[in-house]
């Protein structure tokens, strides 16, 4: 406001100085014809004889408008001095008698012509030129730039969330408006949209009276205006953004059709809250699309623009919403739009409104794909361009997760359990079907929106299945013998490490298979050792353990749980197992369209074999033994699905800070987490495998398999052979079945210490 008046200021200095400037040059000729003549008196000798021929010089009449015509002419005559001397003096006594000088107004004229040429050429083109430049652009206004609406689906197409700046607007072709609702907004809004040039006179003409009048700042806005207005302009009520409004309703007239003109109104025009334009207002309101909704419910729609506020069925309590619905279908009636017997039958009926709070299901599922949308296509595009983007979670399987999540939590907590988090998969598509990220991701009083399934935690003998893939592939066998007796790891520049197992017994030598299977720590070690941590680290990197560089040392405690890893690369390696050595990246969106429906990008599973297959089998067998893991859980503990053919390894890092359960078969993996945030210990009772995260595994893995037949063959790989070993049926990849014969060596008087 200051700029406009220090503009408005200068203009008007300028134009004075202008008016000064054309009265001088008006003014100079008369003044040279003084001089002129002044000098051909006193210097010329013979004036008398030739000043008789000097002709009436006449200055040409001027017309002003709303001033009175003068004459101004002037004679060179030749006067003598006394008569001169007494004209001047009778002349300034009449001068005085009247208190002003006759030639005050010569000059007067002289100034308003100025002021008048300057105003009309060059103050006035300019400030129209201004304002021109001023007013935007039409070339905006398409439904093409309107900010848009993300919506996050399901798989099965199931609302998630809605992500947008700070308008929630969902795009809608003239087509798609019931013609009840056109009509209802135009009885109300504009009943002569279709006869005017973007303005209305009389609307004009009355809303000035009622200004004058009242005092309060009315509209008399068309259609046309109204969309100008929310489209371009800022809603202040002031007179110039007003000017502006009915320039460009003017100029949007001439460039668009009315039944654009209305299309973009729709889309454009505010209808409470977040909800901008009709659909996503009759998604906000009724939970429905625009297209969907009766007579009664587009009464209320098309009373909300005039002010929102007012008539929102959630703020206020004075049914205010349904005066102006009766004035909706009153309009409609008077319009010729429907009768009377039909309006009186919309007003009757109870509105089903939705409720107003903002739903967002599977949040931490939501934020993760909000997340990986913005890498794809930037904030911008994600929050305004109305992506329609189909994730491959299973919303029914998920509210069941976050059900169990809560109540794992709940009931182990004199386990000093304060948190949980679970994370489905489909391996074979890399498709994540539920994701539970803590108990509660409303709870900001125990960090609830921190997403435990993509946070780095020590993973305990989860981990395992990576160095022994890396030992099945580079000579190993299940019938390998390990020699779990204590052992002292000497660390060059560090204090000595002695590993220990979970029941801290020692078990003498033992089968590769039976150490894996009961996730004994001390021969996992001694693998380690034989491999190299970098090997280890390599074939993890290769299974989806993206956290591991490939620049950073490792120690032999890799293979304890040493290293961070998330629950997503956890399952991610697991589910390379699961596919037969191949590797299938994690992607949670099956396709994303633009807001018009057309498709952008559809999920083509990246897959590469990282593993031999004969290896994975090996693995999945060994992990599916439930007798070979009894030793360390028992026949009957919560890892043991009768019927089901299921992989399952648990592992529980020092001091009981990170407890997990992971298992999977060919359709399906789970793993979950039980822990604190803040890396607490759990309670020493906790028992790997029994309490903790193996019955939540239990509990959401028999959810799925419930209803699955196992048939009793197995798919067994080209490469691999079996033969009976320490009393079981082994598998070896072909070549390697006799490498290592199936006895156990002799045992010896003490156990072996390096």
């Amino acid at each position: 406001m200051a700029v406009f008046k220090f503009l408005f200021y200068l203009a008007i200095y300028f134009l004075i100085r202008i008016g000064d400037i054309v009265v001088f040059l008006l003014l100079l000729p008369y003044r040279a014809l003084r001089i002129i003549g002044s000098y051909l008196k006193n210097h010329v000798a013979n004036f008398k004889s030739y000043s008789s021929h000097i002709p009436v010089l006449k200055v040409p009449k001027v017309k002003f408008p709303k001033f009175q015509k003068t004459r101004f002419s002037f004679k060179i005559k030749k006067k003598n001095f006394k008569q001169k001397k007494t004209e001047k003096r009778e002349r300034k006594l009449t001068d005085n008698a009247l208190g002003y000088r006759t030639g005050f107004f010569s000059k007067l004229k002289y100034f308003i012509f100025g002021i008048l040429f300057s105003a009309t050429f060059i103050f006035f083109p300019l400030i129209f030129y201004i304002f021109i430049s001023d007013l935007p652009t039409l070339d905006g206004l398409s439904v093409s730039y309107i900010p848009k609406t993300t919506k996050i689906l399901d798989r099965n197409g199931e609302l998630l969330y809605e992500i947008y700046a700070n308008q929630n607007r969902t795009i809608i072709r003239f087509s798609e408006v019931p013609l009840y609702f056109q009509q209802a907004t135009m009885a109300i809004e504009d009943q002569d949209f279709y006869n005017h040039p973007g303005f209305d006179i009389r609307g004009i003409a009355r809303a000035i009276y009622l200004n004058f009048t009242k005092g309060e700042f009315q509209g008399g806005s068309t259609i046309t205006q109204q969309l100008i207005k929310s489209a371009l302009l800022t809603p202040e009520p002031t007179i110039m953004r007003k000017v502006k409004e009915i320039a460009l309703a003017f100029w949007a007239e001439q460039k668009y059709s009315k039944k654009e003109i209305l299309e973009l109104y729709f889309n454009y025009v505010p209808y409470g809250g977040t909800a901008w334009g009709a659909e996503a207002a009759s998604e906000v309101y009724f939970g429905k699309k625009v297209s969907e909704i009766d007579l009664s419910e587009a009464a209320f729609l098309a009373g909300l623009p005039k002010a929102p506020t007012r008539y929102s069925p959630y703020i206020n309590t004075d049914n205010a919403w349904k005066r102006r619905q009766w004035d909706v279908l009153e309009a409609m009636v008077r319009d010729g739009y429907i009768t009377e017997i039909e309006a009186h039958k919309a007003y009757s009926k109870t509105l089903a409104f939705k409720n107003p709070q903002t739903s967002i299901r599977a949040p931490h599922f939501v934020m993760y794909v909000k997340n990986e949308l913005i890498k794809r296509y930037g904030l911008y595009e994600v929050e305004r361009g109305g992506l329609q983007v189909k994730t491959t979670l299973d919303l029914r399987l998920q509210k069941f997760a976050e059900e169990q999540v809560k109540k794992t939590v709940f009931d182990n907590q004199y386990l000093g359990i304060g948190n949980a988090a679970s994370v489905v998969t489909y391996p074979a598509g890399g498709d994540i079907l539920a994701m539970v990220g803590s108990k509660d991701f409303f709870d900001s009083s125990s960090d609830g929106n921190f997403n435990l399934t993509t946070a780095l935690r020590q993973p305990g003998s989860t981990i395992k299945i990576v160095t022994y893939a890396a030992a099945l592939s580079t000579g190993f066998t299940e019938g390998s013998i390990l020699m779990d007796a204590p052992v002292t790891i000497k660390i060059p520049g560090s204090e000595s490490y002695k590993p220990v197992n979970y029941d801290g017994a020692y078990h003498g030598p033992v089968p590769l298979r039976i150490a894996f299977a009961n996730s004994y720590n001390i021969p996992a070690v001694r693998v380690a050792e034989k491999l190299g941590p970098e090997k280890i680290a390599e074939y993890g990197r290769k299974m989806g353990i993206s956290s591991w560089s490939i620049d950073k040392p490792y120690g032999l405690s890799i293979t304890l749980g040493g290293n961070e890893v998330t629950m997503l690369d956890l399952s991610t390696a697991y589910g390379t197992v699961a596919n037969g050595g191949k590797r299938v990246s994690i992607d949670p969106i099956l396709e994303v369209r633009d807001s018009g429906g057309r498709l952008l990008d559809e999920k083509i599973p990246h897959i590469e074999q990282v593993i031999d297959e004969g290896v994975a089998f090996i693995i999945e067998d060994i992990l599916s033994d439930n007798l070979a893991r009894s030793r360390a859980f028992g026949v009957n503990s919560p890892l043991n699905i009768p019927g089901q053919r299921i992989a399952v390894k648990t592992g529980t890092t020092d001091n009981k800070r990170d407890n997990w359960t992971i298992g999977f078969n060919e359709n399906y993996l789970v793993a979950t987490w039980v822990g604190n945030n803040d890396n607490t210990p759990l309670s020493p009772t906790l028992s790997s495998g029994i309490t903790g995260a193996a019955p939540l595994w239990r509990t959401i893995m028999e959810n799925l398999v419930q209803n699955e037949m196992v048939s009793d063959e197995v798919n067994i790989p080209e490469n691999i052979v079996s033969k009976s070993c320490f009393g079981y049926t082994a598998y070896f990849l072909r070549g390697t079945e006799d490498t290592f014969p199936c006895r156990l060596p002799k045992p010896s008087p003490t156990p072996d210490e390096k």
